[in-house]
Order: structure tokens, then sequence, then C-alpha cells
């Protein structure tokens, strides 16, 4: 598996951690160990151009998702396609912002959005309630699993509610090939 980080940002970000994270996802999800996958990270201004060029609508947001291939989740007994998942572009000033109202730390936050990043590039929405009850609790499982297996305590692990971490609601558009999905 290709997990490349291009941190275009200030922010100091544990980049082995969201490699770490992303790799766990693709894992579980059965994604073709030579998918390839980048994460951006870039700064509010940046983001925000992403946003109304790609989603029409104003200002920055957290995460986008650029399926390339798209992937689907590999199933049990068969050969996972091969090829490149796509792009998932972070804003760290964004997530921090959020993580500071849920009250739980920035690199937490940057773990969900990763997460729910890559859960897009394989083509979960959440347009619909049914999309996003199947999106949020497979979401909400690979991040606290992920969280329970690292060797550092996480505040996150113990929220529920919808509007918490591992299982926080927000819009979407449907993606298609080549568009971003974006929360």
């Amino acid at each position: 598996m290709s997990i490349e980080v291009l941190n275009e940002t200030d922010a100091s970000v544990d980049e082995l951690e969201l490699v770490d994270c992303a790799r766990y996802v693709m894992g579980q999800l059965r994604v073709h160990p030579q998918a390839d996958l980048c994460l951006t990270l870039v700064d509010e201004a940046a983001m925000e151009v992403l946003h109304r060029q790609w989603m029409d609508l104003p200002g920055p947001t957290d995460v986008m998702s650029f399926p390339m291939d798209e992937l689907r989740p590999g199933r049990e007994g068969q050969e996972p396609q091969e090829g490149v998942l796509g792009d998932i572009v972070l804003c760290p000033s964004v997530a921090a912002k959020q993580a500071a109202e849920a009250g739980h730390a920035t690199e937490e936050e940057l773990l969900l959005l990763t997460t729910h990043g890559i859960l897009h590039l394989l083509g979960y929405d959440h347009a619909e309630p049914e999309e996003e009850k199947e999106m949020f609790e497979l979401q909400r499982t690979l991040l606290l699993t992920f969280l329970a297996g690292r060797s550092r305590p996480s505040d996150v692990a113990g929220r529920s509610r919808p509007s918490d971490v591992a299982g926080r609601s927000r819009p979407s558009d449907a993606s298609g090939r080549g568009r971003p999905s974006a929360p």
C-alpha cells in the first residue's frame, strides 16, 4: 500500500499516525495492498478554493475526497481490485476548531477525517438516512478499533453521540468519478 502525506501547512501533524490509521482502515476494508492514497493537508484558503470549485459551497471545510479508480471494499474470498484509491484533502485548522468544540484532541479529529475520507473514496456516502447509518457505524467501529490498538490513550473512544468524533453527522454530495465528497 502506498500512502503519501503532503503537509502544505505550518501545522504540526503526526504524519505517521495518519498513515497508520489509513493503512489500518484500508486493510480492514480489504483494499488491494498495492492501492495508492494521497493525504494532503492544506490551509483554510486552499480548502475554501477547493470547496467552492468542487462543491459550490462557501468557506473552508474539514475534509474532501477525490476518488480516482472507483475502488470498492474487497469481499472475502475475492481478490480486491488494484488501482489508485484517490486523494483526501484535510484542513488541520478546521479540524482543530471542530476538535475544540467536541472536547477532544486535533489529532483524533484528523484521524476521524482520514477514516471518513477513505470511506467516501470507497463509495460510502451519507446523503440518505440508511447510508448515513451504515457509514457512520462503520466509521465509528474502524476509528475505535484503530484507537484501541495504538499505544497512546485517546479521549475519543468513549464518545457515542452522533455529534461526537467517531460518528459526527455531516451533509455530503454524492461522489462521482473524479468528483469529491465533502462533509
